[in-house]
């Protein structure tokens, strides 16, 4: 079994409340950016790299105290994968994307629409934990 290490982030925008990035993946599925850990990369090297390939955004600032972790299985080529994906929560100012080849589309949205269209169940525990972390541990004037 090959062992993958990724790292992405729920990357948001503030205004009177919080508006999320969400990626259109071509495999037709909603998620938030993403991508494997390169060799002596350190997790938020790769949040920043990756946010930057996948969506041209390059002002983001990683939150402070929040990190989540998921794991899954997945099939590849008839191999079975253990992916391990480390969040963390990044704010940007910057509301213009540019996707990369990887996608097919991408939209801003509130809590409530973005846990909606969010594909996968870990997906919206991520975002869940990361929408109240928002709520409940600073103003998010302070973010």
């Amino acid at each position: 079994m090959k062992i993958e290490r990724s790292a992405g982030a729920i990357v948001f925008i503030k205004e009177k409340e919080p508006i999320y990035l969400l990626l259109h993946y071509e495999a037709k599925h909603w998620d938030f950016p993403k991508g494997n850990i390169e060799k002596g990369e350190k997790d938020q090297e790769t949040v920043k790299r990756e946010i930057e390939e996948e969506t041209g955004i390059k002002d983001i600032e990683i939150v402070k105290d929040f990190k989540e972790k998921i794991q899954y299985y997945f099939k590849f080529k008839d191999e079975l994968i253990n992916k391990t994906v480390i969040f963390y929560l990044a704010k940007t100012k910057t509301k213009q994307v540019k996707l990369s080849f990887e996608h097919i589309g991408s939209e801003w949205l509130p809590y409530d629409k973005a846990i909606e269209k969010l594909t996968f169940k870990n997906a919206k525990e991520i975002l869940k934990n990361a929408n109240n972390f928002l709520k409940t541990h600073k103003t998010l004037d302070d973010f």
